[in-house]
């Protein structure tokens, strides 16, 4: 917390320019030394003698908090989600090698991929024979059926995002405890297939049926959350005892089989051990002596500069698209006023954020909701000194405050009083105190609620909770700039009083809608016209400016000294059951 005190205490200039030095030569030094893991190339069909020479142990994780509900159709959190990749299947998958191919969809569950019938609107799946679950019973195209209807049944975050091309979507989201997709889903048991038919095309719809949402479970599965009771998957490991108060744990699936080891190879590891309740600060320690092997959290800022140092061969940096944002609730005062909400873009000092995050080497001022990583990406800045949404400039250069000081007073807010809700993470904490303050200079009653990492990302989606203003980190599903535009402000993700409403803004630009709805379903556009909607659509979310974007960010993953053949693919950052111990 060093750096939280400097920059309380300290002139804003001063502590900026102090703590510009010390990231760039903490994260330059990180990102010149650490081995950039994601460019390496992995084989992930190992031969016999490479599976016994490596073979074995417990893997153990840790983290500051659990990540809630163990259910894979309703938890929507980083520390879950990839764990899931090797408890669960969906009828495809993202190619599980490291480097640009691990983007890339195959079939999983399904023996092929589909081509696409009727113009895009039609895909039939032929399922795998002789798979079973993890408590033993077979895989059938009704357990493939009972999936897609509790999407909508449990109100799973994306059904509307990701699955609303599915006809009868529309019914389900309105009225979910009848649904049951008769027009869009069927399956002839006899033929092991299964047919989508969809209201309109999705160009994106086998990378949605390959994210986690769409795994397959038992059809006896309950249509409500199941908390923290396991559901047999059909991955590699299943979920033995859970404790989100100390431990989650897995051990080996022993009705698993490889059918295809690109989509779902076997495990190294024999077991994984999830603990919880351990600071990020303690877990950066116990990482590098090796207690643990893998840690959940961010790594505080002032901690880069011993892992750049000293920790070398145990630090990685790695690509991947994700970045920090300030959603502002348009339903409510003061942000319900477009001018409150482009003062907080014009006043947020991007490079501040940068530094707090752990310096240049691996953040960098983001503009726009696109990060660079992406295939296409922001490319105008609105809200940076001397520009405005008619004369955008190129890039970031500083903020403006009088600029967002002019603007809180023409819009009737000044002096109102604010509440910023953050994770309770080092990091998040340092940016929260620093966003306070900025509130406050610009004219509003500012105060910071901190919230439990493992409960303040549903907080901030729930409107009863009258959130009217927050910081979030967010990653990509897959490599789409819908899975930052669309998924964050569609007006189908605006889930009124939900826990699973992951446009927290609570956002809804029926124009915008369909600009972007066109990017996702004219299969007549080329890639560049579709990519030119996805720019259009972003430039004119930012002039609405329900969210400030704040910095795009590089993964900074410590592993343990006996952690070896480190596989990070930028779908599932580190793929646990490749990982070897030793």
């Amino acid at each position: 917390m060093r750096a939280l005190s400097m920059l309380r205490h300290q002139g804003v200039r001063r502590s900026v320019s102090s703590f510009l030095l010390a990231g760039l030569t903490m994260a330059g030094g990180l990102a010149a030394s650490s081995p950039l893991s994601a460019t390496a190339q992995t084989a992930v069909d190992p031969t016999p003698e490479t599976l016994a020479a490596h073979r074995g142990g417990t893997l153990r994780l840790v983290a500051a908090a659990s990540g809630g509900t163990l259910d894979p159709q309703i938890n929507y959190t980083a520390k879950y989600i990839n764990l899931y990749a090797v408890v669960y299947d969906g009828l495809t998958t993202f190619r599980k090698t490291t480097g640009p191919r691990g983007n890339e969809v195959v079939a999983d569950l399904a023996e092929t991929l589909p081509t696409p019938q009727d113009g895009g609107r039609t895909y039939v799946f032929t399922l795998r024979p002789d798979i079973r679950f993890s408590n033993g019973q077979p895989l059938t195209t009704a357990d493939v059926v009972a999936s897609f209807r509790r999407i909508f049944r449990v109100g799973s975050p994306t059904a509307g995002s990701f699955y609303s091309a599915i006809a009868g979507a529309d019914a389900c989201l309105n009225h979910p405890a009848d649904c049951s997709l008769k027009d869009g889903l069927s399956d002839d048991p006899a033929r092991r297939t299964i047919t989508f038919h969809l209201a309109q095309p999705d160009t994106e719809f086998l990378q949605k049926l390959a994210f986690t949402h769409a795994v397959i479970l038992p059809a006896s599965t309950p249509d409500h959350d199941i908390g923290n009771e396991p559901i047999p998957g059909t991955g590699p490991y299943r979920v033995t005892s859970y404790d989100p108060n100390k431990i989650l744990r897995l051990d080996r699936n022993p009705y698993f089989h490889v059918w295809d080891a690109q989509a779902q190879p076997d495990g190294y590891p024999d077991g994984i051990d999830y603990s919880f309740g351990i600071p990020d600060e303690a877990a950066v320690t116990a990482v590098e002596n090796g207690q643990y092997d893998w840690m959940a959290d961010t790594v505080p800022m002032d901690r880069l500069g011993e892992l750049g140092s000293r920790f070398t061969a145990q630090t990685h940096v790695t690509p991947h698209p994700a970045m920090y944002f300030i959603p502002m609730n348009v339903n409510l005062p003061p942000f319900n006023q477009i001018k409150a909400r482009q003062a907080v873009n014009y006043a947020l000092n991007r490079k501040a954020m940068v530094i707090l995050y752990g310096g240049p080497g691996i953040a960098r001022p983001l503009c726009g909701m696109l990060p660079s990583s992406l295939p296409v990406t922001s490319d105008q800045c609105f809200y940076t000194r001397g520009a405005s949404p008619s004369a955008p400039a190129a890039r970031w250069t500083a903020p403006d405050l009088e600029k967002a000081r002019a603007l809180v007073r023409e819009s009737g807010t000044a002096g109102q009083h604010v509440t910023l809700v953050t994770a309770n993470t080092s990091i998040d904490y340092a940016m929260g105190t620093w966003l306070r303050d900025m509130l406050q200079s610009i004219g509003y009653e500012a105060t910071l609620r901190p919230l439990s990492s493992s409960m303040a990302f549903n907080y901030m989606q729930n409107s009863g909770n009258h959130v009217q203003i927050a910081l979030k980190d967010w990653s990509a599903d897959y490599p789409s700039p819908s899975n930052f535009l669309d998924d964050l402000l569609g007006c189908e993700n605006f889930h009124p009083n939900s826990d699973s409403s992951i446009n927290i803004p609570g956002f809804c630009d029926k124009h915008i809608q369909a600009i972007m709805d066109r990017a996702k379903t004219d299969v007549s556009l080329t890639p560049q016209q579709t990519d030119d909607l996805w720019r259009q659509a972003n430039r004119m979310l930012m002039e609405q400016a329900p969210i400030a974007p704040v910095i795009e960010k590089d993964d900074v993953i410590i592993t343990s000294p006996r952690l070896k053949n480190f596989f990070y693919t930028q779908v599932n950052k580190l793929f646990f059951s490749q990982v070897w111990l030793h």
